[in-house]
């Protein structure tokens, strides 16, 4: 009996193993789709000629930035964690991964209300283009969404980690979120934090009603433009812009609005991994896939490169 006890032991612990190392594949994997995308667009917006030097290539040039950091708070120490079997982060650690990814979420939610701003500028108001985003607004704006999210990890970040914790020490996550820190507070003062959850998240709320409106206007627009050539190209600037919204929005509210009563731990890790780990690599992908100009710029560049190694070579 106790060999039988002890074989069914060591096959639990394997099958854990198992799973903590699919667990490091799969995020090695995202993450190594993330780092590739984004420094694809990083590089081609950069380097290119002036064609891509617009406002709309400039927000998506710090919304690649933004999400390559957002991706690296959080997945390299998961990952680490899994492959040496541990699950440990210091209280340090736990409150810098909080503030780091309140900071490169926030801002970049503010920066995709921007850029919807840039489009129904572009679209609706097209002879004001150049007066209304000149290069000081750009920067402006760019500076008031990492401003605006600063001050949002700030109070996040200070919330939580005043609070009492006696419910024990394990977040029941694969990083340091919120609502997890939360469930070990033993002290009424977690309703500070939640009452500041709803407030960033009324004014999450704002910014989507503002892109709906922007995307309203636009669409009104569009849909009067008699050429379908014309059509395309202002859906296929929109649609990927609109869609990259939704997740972050749907997922985001799910995870910090839902009841307790319908919360699962493989349901908050299936969502967390949706509105933290997916996004930014798949950020890049939606939007060149329908962005024939960026696409153009990609095989310019990539053309480039080969002539660059195969002309040395010849001479």
């Amino acid at each position: 009996m106790e060999k039988h006890r002890d074989a069914m032991t060591e096959e639990m612990l394997l099958g854990l193993r198992e799973l903590q190392l699919l667990h490091f594949w799969l995020f090695l994997g995202i993450y190594l789709a993330a780092l590739l995308g984004n420094g694809l667009v990083l590089t081609t917006v950069a380097s290119c000629d002036h064609h891509l030097h617009t406002p709309m290539y400039f927000f998506l040039l710090k919304l690649s930035l933004l999400d390559l950091g957002y991706i690296s708070t959080t997945v390299p120490k998961s990952m680490a964690n899994s492959l040496w079997d541990t699950r440990a982060i210091s209280y340090q650690g736990c409150a810098s991964q909080v503030f780091f990814f309140f900071i490169l979420m926030s801002a970049e939610f503010y920066l995709l209300t921007i850029m919807a701003y840039d489009r129904y500028v572009a679209i609706c108001k097209p002879l004001h283009y150049g007066t209304l985003l000149g290069s000081r607004a750009c920067v402006h704006m760019a500076a008031a969404a990492w401003g605006c999210g600063f001050l949002t990890a700030v109070l996040h970040t200070a919330n939580t980690f005043s609070l009492p914790f006696c419910k024990g020490n394990a977040v029941d996550q694969f990083f340091c979120e919120v609502p997890q820190i939360l469930k070990l507070s033993c002290s009424d003062a977690y309703l500070r934090e939640a009452g500041l959850i709803v407030v960033s998240v009324c004014v999450a709320f704002g910014c989507f009603g503002f892109i709906l409106l922007s995307y309203v206007q636009i669409f009104r627009v569009v849909l009067r433009i008699p050429s379908e050539q014309g059509r395309h190209k202002a859906f296929s600037t929109c649609l990927p812009h609109l869609a990259v919204v939704s997740m972050y929005v749907s997922m985001g509210m799910f995870t910090y609005l839902k009841p307790h009563s319908i919360s699962s731990p493989h349901q908050d890790l299936v969502v967390a991994v949706l509105y933290s780990v997916v996004p930014p690599a798949l950020n890049p992908l939606i939007y060149s896939v329908r962005n024939q100009e960026l696409k153009d710029a990609v095989q310019k560049l990539r053309t480039r490169k080969i002539c660059s190694i195969i002309i040395p070579s010849a001479t």
